[in-house]
């Protein structure tokens, strides 16, 4: 028999048992008996075998792919070239790539459930990882709905029905707040992204704490909700700059937003930190290099990202997984 022409039909009738348990045994499923494992994995190797594994996933429905979604809410005008997003791809392809796993980047309507379908239904993907979530996710449910392997990040919320992994976003704002109150802050100001977005009402109810904390009255003149855009913060900034001229410390949502705000109060006569001290989120790449350098809440991005398509295949494989909270940190630099 031609080794060139040998088929999985052929392996099954050598060794005894049907093609379905040779395609099983040489791929490694635990579910084979060692011992005929062995005899199929012999007699392939005999006959200089290769698995074709791009026939066989087609066969079993199996792509190799994970989907990257970034659902945006409304009108919002954040890009996926937002530095944070490519941070967080970056470390997620790389992860997929070492598993044999392509990726695919799509930008969704949040407030569209139909999204999921063309991934699911169509089999486009294996499984799917997104990139934030709204109060109230139609999209989310909807996955829920088709039982899809689906892995979100942020933080782990009271009742949520999905996997996550993320940073404990709600202490992360605290960590801030009492941050620029010991910088001798008194009237600190939030600068938030979409206010519909779990992540942005995490990081509110975070700074509403830091304030009880610490005795600081609450001042809804010094709250500004925005998108996470770079044009969106400043117009933002300077719309809290004209309420509350007296503002001394700005909690950002975003590094890549507190970069636009800085610049606005630049622009507006105030130093920073002298006249106004500053804080953002995530510790982008580029907040280490930006002028002044800025003080922010790191979150795990590198780390988070590989975990997010660990725990996706995880899913796809049938393996039981639970949601992850991240370590964050301070680190302060020239802002403040």
């Amino acid at each position: 028999m031609s080794a060139k022409r040998l088929t999985m039909a052929d392996i099954g009738r050598l060794a005894g048992v049907s093609a379905s348990t040779v395609s099983r045994a040489l791929s490694g499923d635990p579910t084979v008996a060692q011992k005929t494992a062995a005899r199929v994995r012999e007699i392939a190797a005999e006959h200089d075998y290769v698995l074709n594994e791009r026939a066989r996933n087609f066969r079993l429905k199996i792509t190799q792919t994970v989907a990257l979604v970034f659902p945006s809410p409304g009108t919002s005008r954040r890009m996926i070239s937002d530095p944070f997003y490519m941070e967080l791809l970056g470390a997620i392809a790389e992860e997929l790539d070492s598993h044999g796993y392509d990726l695919i980047i799509a930008r969704v309507p949040a407030d569209d459930p139909a999204w999921s379908d063309k991934f699911v239904k169509n089999r486009r993907v294996d499984g799917l990882i997104t990139v934030d979530r709204l109060i109230a996710d139609a999209g989310l449910e909807r996955l829920r709905e088709l039982d899809t392997p689906v892995v979100i990040w942020g933080p782990e919320v009271a009742g949520q029905s999905y996997l996550s992994v993320g940073g404990d976003s709600r202490s992360g704002a605290t960590m801030a707040v009492r941050h620029l109150a010991s910088r001798g802050r008194r009237r600190i100001g939030f600068v938030g992204g979409n206010r519909d977005m779990v992540e942005t009402a995490e990081r509110y109810r975070g700074y509403q704490q830091g304030l009880d904390e610490l005795g600081l009255p609450f001042n809804e003149d010094l709250v500004v909700f925005t998108d996470f855009s770079q044009q969106e913060s400043s117009r933002a900034a300077g719309e809290l700059l004209e309420r509350a001229p007296d503002v001394d410390g700005l909690f950002v949502c975003s590094d890549f937003m507190a970069v636009a705000v800085m610049e606005v109060l630049k622009a507006h006569g105030r130093d920073v930190p002298r006249d106004v001290s500053v804080v953002g989120y995530d510790d982008i790449q580029l907040a280490a290099h930006c002028s002044p350098r800025l003080t922010t809440i790191r979150q795990q991005i590198d780390a988070g990202g590989r975990l997010l398509a660990r725990k996706v295949l995880a899913l796809v494989r049938g393996e039981p997984v639970s949601s992850a909270m991240l370590p964050i940190q301070l680190v302060v630099r020239d802002s403040s």
